[in-house]
């Protein structure tokens, strides 16, 4: 995958490949330990947190080991809409025609997209994140997008978030995602393939 970021999956796989060199424990051997004198498994943070406090492990393998944990106790990730329902419920409900506009831009931009599930914003994905959108406030989504070289657009942000944004747009009302936003979404596309 020269120049191209890994998949999701593809981290995993390295991370837990290397796991008995580099923590002294499988992963397997790691979720036993979880499961039998750790936190609830059910609540990644707090076994992310064991593990970085009581064994020094490093994040990557936090997030493998507790991930791992949560599935062997039950628990299922949610799907890309489930993701996207939970991100727009409730008092951010009235956020989501914004959402679905971007979403609609994005998605269609090229067969190549993907769309990701992420617990606090959504990614859109070429051969690697070009886009993200998250319901930041009440009132504002952000667009984060991904450029090697900004488009000039007074509307731009520097940005470090969400997702791999490099640059990022603030969104009050779906009629704020226009032509304009539509040309950024489509350069970040472009330079993301």
């Amino acid at each position: 995958m020269t120049g191209q970021s890994k998949s999701p999956a593809e981290m995993m796989a390295a991370v837990t490949a290397s796991m008995r060199e580099r923590t002294g424990r499988d992963l397997d051997e790691w979720v036993a330990l979880v499961l039998a004198s750790g936190p609830d498994p059910l609540d990644q943070h707090a076994v992310r947190a064991w593990l970085r406090d009581e064994h020094g492990m490093g994040q990557n393998s936090q997030w493998a080991v507790a991930f791992a944990a949560a599935r062997r106790a039950g628990w299922r990730e949610p799907t890309v809409a489930e993701y996207v329902d939970g991100q727009y419920a409730g008092r951010k409900a009235a956020l989501r025609p914004i959402y679905d506009r971007v979403a609609e831009l994005a998605t269609g931009l090229g067969a190549d997209v993907t769309v990701e599930g992420r617990g606090s914003y959504v990614p859109f994905v070429r051969a690697r994140q070009f886009a993200a959108v998250q319901a930041a406030t009440l009132g504002r989504v952000d667009l984060g997008l991904r450029f090697t070289s900004p488009p000039d657009s007074a509307r731009l942000r520097p940005a470090k978030a969400p997702g791999q944004a490099t640059h990022k747009i603030a969104l009050t009302g779906v009629d704020e995602v226009d032509a304009e936003v539509e040309g950024l979404l489509r350069a970040a596309y472009e330079q993301n393939g």
